[in-house]
């Protein structure tokens, strides 16, 4: 199977044009079915049937990965069979009656008001640890960031309104940053962050030895919490980005701005929210529908 992996890699590269970042996500995602085939004793890439599919997506799910996620390792596999198929190295392609998943018509996973309350109460801030998690807590949820970007910040990334984010493709951003979130990086810088070193714009969310917080150790550390919390659902550091995003939608921001401080490039990739965010329909709906006012009227 790897051999394949190794031609198809080298067919993609030469001839489909992708940008690196793109490459590399591809044959992660591809390395990862074919693993998760191995732990199946599947061992030829003409043995996996569309079932093993569909299982490797609803693992990928269970495991928290985002939506965009699942649908860019779909897509991947997707060019892999269409390859595989080309090249004869398999006599079905598994793909082919599998529709793709149109973003902006899934349901992002997010939390309510009261869950998000819930997750927000649990650290202790009067413990180190505890103090730093509130603030990734209050920063991710404020801000609306990509683990990634979260992770990526530096101390003097941040003022009293503003975060500079280093979004996909190295794109930067100014995303305003509310009081509570401000007031638990602060707390958290005297308590937790310690000295910085030589660095003159060290990162700003480290762990206890100094190290720079990785996005793993930040998905470990939301399912811990929420499941303290009592939150049920399946969620990871991106369910934060999804409730900020329909939070906002909620109490009546511009779709467009909403886009802006997340980082869309494309306004159909902010719109799902709107199949999530009932609350903000219905008054929308009971504001200005001609029919709501009409009946109002005649009582």
């Amino acid at each position: 199977m790897h051999d394949e992996i190794r031609d198809f890699m080298l067919y993609i590269a030469s001839e489909k044009g992708l940008a690196q970042n793109t490459l590399e996500s591809y044959e992660r995602d591809v390395n990862a079915f074919a693993a998760f085939l191995a732990d199946k004793g599947v061992t030829a890439w003409d043995s996996a049937s569309r079932e093993h599919l569909i299982a490797f997506l609803s693992h990928l799910q269970d495991q928290g990965y985002a939506s965009s996620s699942i649908c860019r390792t779909f897509i991947a596999l997707k060019v892999l069979f269409r390859f595989l198929k080309r090249e004869s190295s398999i006599q079905e392609n598994i793909t082919i009656h599998l529709s793709t998943p149109k973003l902006w018509q899934l349901m992002p996973e997010y939390l309510t008001q009261d869950e998000m309350d819930r997750l927000l109460q649990q650290p202790d801030a009067a413990t180190p640890t505890g103090c730093r998690d509130l603030a990734v807590l209050e920063v991710l949820y404020a801000c609306g960031l990509r683990v990634s970007e979260l992770c990526g910040l530096k101390l003097y990334d941040v003022t009293d309104d503003y975060v500079k984010v280093k979004g996909k493709g190295g794109k930067e951003r100014l995303v305003p940053i509310g009081r509570k979130a401000i007031k638990a990086l602060d707390d958290y810088l005297t308590t937790f962050r310690g000295e910085t070193g030589d660095d003159k714009n060290p990162p700003l969310f480290v762990t206890q030895k100094g190290k720079t917080l990785n996005r793993v150790s930040v998905w470990k550390m939301i399912k811990h919490r929420a499941q303290h919390a009592g939150i049920t659902k399946n969620i990871s550091p991106h369910t934060l980005r999804h409730s900020f995003a329909t939070h906002l939608l909620d109490h009546g921001a511009d779709l467009r701005v909403i886009q802006e401080m997340l980082g869309h490039a494309s306004i159909q990739s902010t719109d799902r929210y709107t199949h999530v965010s009932q609350t903000h329909l219905k008054e929308a709906f009971d504001a200005f529908h001609p029919r709501r006012i009409l009946t109002l009227s005649a009582e």
